[in-house]
């Protein structure tokens, strides 16, 4: 029984026990949270904005003591959070950084070295041997002979350039820090990872990317995130924190959703059928007493008798739902062939090319996606096309009969002094009772409505002009990363109010969840140039992986298959001296690998290619040493 109490326990990564805490006396974030994570498991955090997800993240990691209960690591695991940014020396660049991430594995070199000298010098003793065996097996191990590689894969793959590594860490913004920072837990050679929204400050491409390893990690990975693509990708359990509580989903985001509608409909049930049973009792205990009064009074304690039964059932309240904003966007008829047209559109700051003379049609009714890496312009275009950034040559237009509204990437109001009942009063144009009406369906209630906007955060901003923006009658809506900084019921809010609108769609966006809903047409930024793919996201990813292949596979075939020849069996000295001389061969492809990865250092397509290559190098070289292993016997 031992035995078993103590394999399970080293199954357990992460126990966290009855955890409670109040930052406000009487109102606990966190009532009594107790669930395990096992060794290798890849958990989502879920719940509301508020609903203390990081709170507890922070209570997990050390950083934050809760009023009660406690959470047990593993002996011996290594936990990173992504939500701590530490604090450098003033001189550190992002590359000092990233080297102090594997400054581990570094001394794990610098005691081989120290070892290696003490055997040159003589030193043959078993301690000494015995622990140079050591490091060596563990630096090997960890990677230690390929660490700039390591390093360059990794900052590539997030979108860290080369100029930004140099740059010092205390010039970076917070998007560049979190980055650099995700970064350094990856090659921390972390056990544990606790990730919170590790996407918000990633491309589209530095997110897959973060997926694929996160995919192939095989350690422990708890992550709060908003992003559904990531999810459904990356983990394999879901926890939601509910009313300080937490609910367990066993699968991605994708089963939690379906599950989640399922629970709710079954509790919904009971409770109906619990209901309907109650007011069958009910009117037979009124039947009675009324009995009972026209001169039947024992039936007076048989009436009592079922309004106890009666208080006993009620143990079931009825489900609720999250609130739900309630709106739809206005829409005005379209009368024309063009909502928006541009020719020879030119634009570029310095040296740096954002769009080149290009053409530019939306016809109705299309939803336009407009995507590519941070820094690409997709915002600058976006505000071309509004007016608010002026354009190096060409034009851009929107029809006579177009009437357009506009969501920011930042919100601002006229005055932030302003309460959001004054605001929507007043930039909205409304009375009183319009104002407070369209700010309830938008779940702006009770005292919320005489904070300051200043005061909102960017969710709440984005909401409140959302409110603004859906009471006018609009046949173009161009939206900047609608669903940044919105939790995932507001989110889905939004997607649900969109699927009504008919009209024309413009929006950027890095939500591939959202980009797989709406767009009907692509438009992809790239080193100055806008590619236009007239399909939804699911269909252009599938074209852009056809054409990868496509690309792979085109030297293949251009190579006329050589024929097989057979030859006589060979003696065994013979086949053994064929296989030494194969391994050779492969042992120097293998290192003119590493030359060219040290060389492609910054190129990440290049280094990527490079990496393939070489696992199907040491693929074959392990092949051939199982081969010249049986031989030699």
């Amino acid at each position: 029984m031992d035995g078993l109490f103590v394999c399970w326990c080293f199954m357990i990564d992460l126990s966290v026990q009855k955890i409670r805490i109040a930052f406000e006396k009487g109102n606990d974030i966190l009532k009594g949270v107790t669930f395990d994570i096992n060794s290798g498991e890849h958990v989502g955090i879920l719940g509301r904005n508020g609903a203390g997800k990081t709170t507890l993240f922070r209570i997990i990691s050390g950083e934050l003591d809760s009023d009660e209960g406690q959470v047990v690591t593993a002996p011996g695991k290594r936990v990173g959070v992504l939500s701590q940014i530490p604090v450098y020396p003033e001189h550190f660049t992002g590359e000092d950084v990233l080297r102090q991430a594997q400054r581990r594995i570094e001394r794990m070199g610098e005691e081989m070295e120290a070892l290696a000298g003490k055997m040159a010098e003589g030193d043959s003793s078993s301690d000494t041997l015995r622990a140079y065996d050591r490091l060596s097996a563990e630096f090997l191990r960890l990677g230690g002979y390929e660490l700039q590689r390591f390093r360059d894969t990794v900052a590539n793959g997030l979108g860290i350039p080369k100029l930004q590594r140099e740059q010092p860490y205390s010039e970076l913004s917070g998007g560049e820090r979190t980055r650099l920072n995700l970064a350094r837990l990856i090659l921390e050679d972390t056990d544990i990872l606790l990730l919170d929204e590790p996407t918000n400050h990633l491309d589209m491409s530095a997110s897959e990317w973060l997926e694929d390893y996160i995919t192939r990690f095989k350690g422990t990975v708890l992550a709060i995130s908003h992003d559904r693509y990531f999810l459904d990708r990356t983990v394999s359990r879901i926890i939601e924190i509910v009313d300080g509580m937490p609910e367990f989903y066993s699968g991605n985001y994708s089963f939690y959703l379906q599950e989640k509608e399922r629970r709710y409909e079954e509790r919904l049930r009971q409770y109906e059928k619990q209901e309907a049973k109650i007011a069958q009792l009910q009117k037979a205990a009124d039947d009675l007493h009324l009995w009972a009064f026209m001169g039947a009074d024992k039936l007076h304690k048989r009436a009592f008798s079922i309004e106890k039964r009666i208080e006993k059932m009620r143990v079931t309240d009825r489900p609720k739902t999250e609130a739900k904003m309630r709106s739809r966007f206005g829409e005005r008829e379209f009368r024309g062939d063009e909502v928006l047209v541009a020719k020879g559109l030119s634009k570029s700051f310095g040296d740096k090319r954002i769009i080149e003379n290009t053409d530019l049609l939306i016809e109705p009714g299309e939803a336009v996606a407009l995507i590519g890496d941070n820094g690409t312009g997709k915002s600058t275009l976006i505000k071309m096309i509004m007016g608010e950034e002026p354009q190096d040559g060409g034009f851009v237009r929107l029809g006579p009969a177009v009437k357009a509204a506009y969501l920011p990437q930042t919100v601002t109001f006229e005055d932030g002094s302003l309460s959001v009942l004054e605001t929507m009063m007043y930039e909205g144009r409304c009375t009183q009772q319009e104002a407070r009406d369209r700010l309830a369906a938008f779940l702006f209630r009770g005292e919320q409505v005489f904070t300051p906007v200043s005061a909102l955060s960017g969710g709440e901003r984005s909401r409140l002009k959302l409110c603004m923006l859906m009471r006018s009658d609009i046949n173009l809506l161009i939206l900047d990363e609608p669903t940044n900084h919105l939790d995932a019921a507001s989110r889905e809010w939004i997607e649900e109010a969109l699927s009504d609108y008919t009209e024309t769609l413009l929006f950027v966006s890095h939500d591939r969840y959202f980009i797989n809903r709406f767009a009907t047409r692509i438009w992809a930024m790239e080193n100055g140039e806008l590619h236009d793919y007239r399909m939804g996201y699911e269909e252009y990813r599938a074209y852009l992986d056809r054409q990868k292949e496509l690309a792979q596979s085109a030297p293949a075939k251009s190579e006329k298959p050589k024929k097989e020849i057979k030859k006589p069996a060979a003696s065994r000295e013979k086949s053994l001296g064929r296989v030494e001389r194969d391994i050779s061969k492969l042992e120097e492809k293998i290192s003119e690998n590493e030359r060219a990865q040290e060389a492609a250092a910054t190129d990440y397509t290049r280094l990527m290619e490079l990496t393939s290559e070489r696992e199907a190098l040491e693929t074959e070289l392990t092949r051939l040493m199982e081969e010249w292993e049986e031989l030699a016997q």
